[in-house]
């Protein structure tokens, strides 16, 4: 099923033609123009769900709960395959989504050559939020640290990239490596995150708890920070080096441009740029979705950063 939004694009286009001096015909014909060109239909859950779903190769375990597992998806070829670690969102909570929505482009990633470590976690739902779901995202990760050479997985440059809820993790994952030696959270050998590709990502958690009206609630985002933002809110944690993308839509209305925009801002103010891209016409759907803009954006990014043609 799929929706048409409307917007004020096309009638400032017609307008800034008018100012040029450019003649239209008449209304009626302006009218047609900005209704047909407005008329973009945006993806909708069942869009992309309903379609076939795709396997992984492996299925691994990283501790004993049944969500503390790992998708592991391998091109044909002996490799070593580079590797993107993948995180699904669904507003911190299990019972919202769990990691098979992110399927689509993790196969698509896989015909082009490239592995993904596509990880699941407990949501706050599940025994997640503050510390639950950063032991799991952080165990998942450091595994693919200690048996990337056995399942020969390039680890020459990582790159973790999640979507929504999960863009707040990726970007987590990228800062943990800069946490304190001593902090738990961090681990002994963290796994080195290169690049952090937030999709749509909802990274300040601070500002999430005050979202009243928001689909993912206020109580979610109150668990994942658990009073300790220096731990777990991007924008408050240390900075790494790793690289920080964003990728988002002009028509989402769970995470707008907006939140993408904020977050640069405030990177800035420490020192740090945020590479930030807004596609569209599209939604917070299309960023998951293969025959999307919004995609092979971010898979040309990837490739590029991979250093593959």
């Amino acid at each position: 099923m799929r929706t048409i939004k409307w917007g004020a694009k096309w009638g400032a286009i017609a307008l800034a033609l008018v100012l040029l001096g450019i003649r239209l015909a008449d209304d009626a014909s302006v009218a047609a123009m900005v209704n047909q060109a407005d008329a973009t239909p945006i993806m909708q859950w069942p869009d992309l769900l309903d379609q076939p779903r795709p396997a992984a190769d492996r299925t691994l375990t990283y501790g004993e709960d049944p969500l503390q597992v790992v998708d592991l998806w391998l091109p044909e070829g002996k490799g070593p395959h580079p590797v993107v670690v993948m995180i699904h969102g669904g507003c911190w909570q299990t019972e919202i989504a769990t990691l098979d929505i992110m399927n689509y482009i993790a196969a698509d990633l896989r015909d082009e050559g490239i592995a993904v470590w596509n990880i699941d976690y407990r949501g706050v739902d599940r025994g997640g939020g503050y510390p639950g779901t950063y032991q799991d995202v952080g165990a998942a990760a450091d595994m693919l640290a200690a048996q990337a050479k056995a399942l020969n997985l390039d680890l020459g440059t990582t790159i973790a990239m999640g979507h929504s809820a999960g863009g707040h993790l990726a970007l987590w994952l990228a800062a943990r490596q800069a946490l304190p030696a001593s902090e738990p959270l961090r681990g002994t050998t963290p796994l080195r995150i290169d690049a952090a590709i937030s999709q749509a990502g909802i990274a300040d958690l601070r500002a999430a708890m005050q979202r009243e009206g928001h689909a993912c609630g206020t109580q979610a985002p109150k668990a994942m920070a658990g009073d300790a933002f220096a731990l777990t809110s991007p924008p408050e944690m240390p900075v790494s080096k790793a690289l920080q993308i964003q990728f988002h839509t002009d028509k989402d209305r769970i995470a707008p441009p907006e939140y993408a925009h904020t977050y640069a801002a405030d990177m800035k103010k420490r020192g740090v740029t945020v590479e930030t891209h807004v596609h569209g016409p599209e939604g917070h759907v299309e960023l998951i979705a293969p025959a999307s803009r919004s995609w092979a954006a971010q898979k040309a990014r990837i490739k590029q950063l991979l250093g593959a043609s």
